[in-house]
């Protein structure tokens, strides 16, 4: 059975279902410029109607791209805080839960 809600997947395979505020920051943590470049996160459903994703920039920081398709949004911010980024998305992921039922 996959995440009742969302799950984030880094460019090295790694997953975490649901994850926390704390478990996001660890995988943004964990980033790097060479073969870990990115995490997504998503609901876990065939045909996802919103994503975020973090992304390691060459010039330092991290790109942050925020889609929801339902509410007509599309975000793409930079950043340099982790703290900042993992805050914001939990935040933003808390307010597109979608029902298992």
């Amino acid at each position: 059975m996959g995440a009742r809600y969302y799950g984030a997947d880094s460019e090295n395979g790694d997953r975490i279902d649901d994850p926390s505020e704390d478990a996001l920051f660890m995988m943004i943590s964990d980033l790097n410029d060479s073969d870990n470049t990115f995490v997504v996160v998503q609901p876990d459903e065939d045909d996802p109607v919103w994503f975020t994703s973090v992304a390691v920039l060459d010039e330092g920081g991290y790109e942050i791209v925020r889609r929801d398709t339902t509410r007509n949004e599309h975000e793409v911010t930079t950043s340099t805080s982790i703290n900042d980024i993992a805050r914001d998305l939990t935040i933003w992921m808390a307010a597109r839960r979608i029902s298992v039922y």
